[in-house]
């Protein structure tokens, strides 16, 4: 059928860029849109979130766990400014998301309209590609455009458009046209091939830190830790590429970190960081150090380097491995690995004795029976806050688990509807969102919206309900305050889940938890498990300084536990029993 407007135009085009769904709120400009995807026949689906941002942040996951092109949508004023956090959550995140913001009456931009807005200005921060369409004539090009923008740099772009320009006429035919459906890799020059292996080689102690882009370099990172005998640690967005199958781990660095990173990094006399932008630049050692990212831009902007590597992270290991000289000495990684495993059985203790009787319960119990239960190829979706450190220290990878949070903007209340996209992309693939009870109670609409899905939507949330804002409690105790309007009181959210037509249980009595969780993941569609948890489960870093604590007001506070640490002793347990004996 030949498109008749520019709504439709847009439509054909998002389908042909592989669009199957649209997260927003119907309503005002956004009509002719809607209006459009319901007369096409094979159109793309809309799915009704109850609040924009969730749309966001389910397109957001979306395109994290398919790695295609996702799509959300606003209406004029309010609607499209809900979007924001979404959108920036994914373009710091950097997944390809499309915004689509609806504006006022083209007529009227620019008198103080009722909900007016400038979108063509509002989303410029938090995008790579932010244009207005005011005539028909830019379409469909300015949206193609958009479209490879988003693909290409793996950002958010934002097309603005008012709604009355989305029902005209079309000013040409749409044609057909190819969207970006693989990135190349980018190889280093020989030349910084050959310093970094210079630099390795020279090293007596080198050690690794990897984030998330070591993402399908788990064979070669493995290779290169072997080969020059290196302790490998990792950021959180790091930890589910590297730490499984892993007899070099020394565990995380940072506010969230564990066992022995730190001082790998701070005694090694070569730092190889590995497609990461780990923000922190405190806890990196400044000196000795080597970064390899496929993407230009980052390097250096942490820490001061020896040497800077464009290229990917495999591509580049797979150059420079045949110019390493194996080493034999193992008395630096050896060293670290005994570290890591005494700074893990030093505090397992205090979060595993009389664990099963401790009341409230503690949240550490909660994510190790979670991470026991559920399926090896389960996708995990993490409110920021306490609930970052307990995906830290007990969700354990394996190569086919995801976790995803909003690990680099931040945002509060992003696991539900996170999870509301992994599912929707996923429909056959278990999904648990880790909700905090303050995360859960910003966003509580979206309950509907999973009540409204139900038989396509079996996630499956467990609240971690400590009836507080735990890590601003534990900012405002690092930074001397008194704790002050953190109570979030003491809601029922199974009882609120059971009022939207969702299988619930709260658990109160840690016996019971267990099978709670083994039933909520084994029901047909949606279920929430409210856990009443110790709202005092907090402790130290196992590194940190004054200054440190000091500068943390950037993200979070002192929320890092010193005790609790899942199925990592296992780990690091192991590996301490392939140190070769004398």
């Amino acid at each position: 059928m030949a498109e008749r407007t520019v709504a439709e135009q847009m439509i054909t085009v998002l389908r042909q860029a592989g669009v199957e769904r649209i997260y927003g709120v119907v309503g005002d400009s956004l009509n002719p849109v809607v209006d459009a995807i319901r007369r096409t026949d094979g159109a793309i689906e809309w799915v009704h979130v109850r609040n924009e941002e969730a749309g966001a942040f389910a397109a957001a996951a979306e395109a994290e766990i398919t790695g295609r092109l996702a799509v959300c949508a606003g209406s004029c004023g309010p609607g499209n400014t809900h979007l924001i956090q979404g959108l920036y959550d994914a373009h710091r995140s950097r997944v390809p998301v499309l915004g689509l913001a609806s504006h006022i009456p083209s007529a009227q931009i620019g008198t103080g309209f009722f909900q007016e807005t400038h979108p063509e200005r509002v989303f410029v921060d938090c995008s790579s590609y932010c244009e207005m369409i005011g005539t028909p004539s830019q379409m469909p090009r300015v949206l193609r455009t958009a479209i490879q923008h988003a693909l290409g740099e793996r950002g958010v772009s934002v097309v603005a458009f008012p709604g009355d320009v989305a029902a005209l006429p079309v000013a040409g035919p749409t044609g057909t046209s190819a969207f970006l459906t693989e990135h190349a890799t980018p190889i280093p020059p020989d030349a910084q091939v050959t310093a970094l292996a210079e630099l390795i080689n020279a090293a007596n102690r080198v050690a690794i830190f990897a984030g998330a882009g070591v993402r399908g370099a788990h064979a070669e990172v493995m290779q290169l830790a072997d080969t020059v005998k290196a302790p490998v640690g990792h950021s959180l967005r790091g930890k589910e590429w590297i730490q499984f199958d892993n007899p070099y781990d020394v565990g995380m660095s940072g506010l969230l970190g564990y066992g022995a990173c730190h001082q790998a990094l701070h005694e090694a006399d070569l730092v190889l960081l590995l497609g990461t932008d780990f923000p922190y630049d405190s806890f990196l050692p400044g000196r000795n150090t080597v970064q390899i990212d496929h993407d230009a831009t980052r390097l250096g902007r942490r820490t001061p380097l020896e040497l800077a590597v464009h290229g990917d992270v495999r591509a580049t290991l797979r150059a420079v491995l045949p110019l390493l000289k194996p080493r034999q000495d193992r008395s630096f990684l050896d060293d670290m690995l005994r570290r890591h495993g005494s700074a893990l059985e030093k505090v397992v203790g205090a979060y595993t004795k009389n664990i099963e009787h401790h009341t409230p319960i503690h949240p550490e119990y909660v994510a190790s029976v979670l991470d026991d239960v559920a399926a090896d190829d389960a996708v995990f979706t993490v409110d920021t806050g306490m609930n970052n450190v307990w995906a830290a220290r007990y969700l354990t990878p394996n190569g086919r688990r995801r976790v995803i949070g909003s690990f680099l903007h931040g945002s509060m209340a992003n696991a539900l509807p996170h999870a509301i996209g992994s599912q929707l992309a996923n429909p056959e693939r278990q999904v648990v969102a880790l909700c905090g009870d303050g995360g859960i109670g910003m966003l509580m609409g979206e309950l509907l919206t999973v009540a409204k899905y139900r038989k396509r939507m079996p996630l499956k949330a467990v609240v971690f309900n400590n009836g507080a804002l735990g890590m601003i409690k534990l900012e405002m105790m690092v930074s001397g305050y008194p704790e002050f309007e953190i109570d979030n009181g003491k809601v029922d959210y199974a009882a609120i889940a059971a009022a939207c037509g969702i299988h619930s249980v709260r658990v109160t009595d840690p016996k019971k938890l267990r099978g709670a969780l083994t039933e909520a993941l084994a029901a047909p569609g949606p279920a929430l498990v409210d856990v009443v948890t110790d709202p005092n489960a907090l402790s130290l870093p196992p590194t940190i300084t004054a200054a440190q604590l000091k500068g943390f007001a950037l993200a979070a506070g002192r929320t890092v536990l010193d005790g609790g640490v899942g199925r990592m002793i296992d780990l690091a347990r192991s590996n301490l029993r392939n140190i070769p004996r004398p």
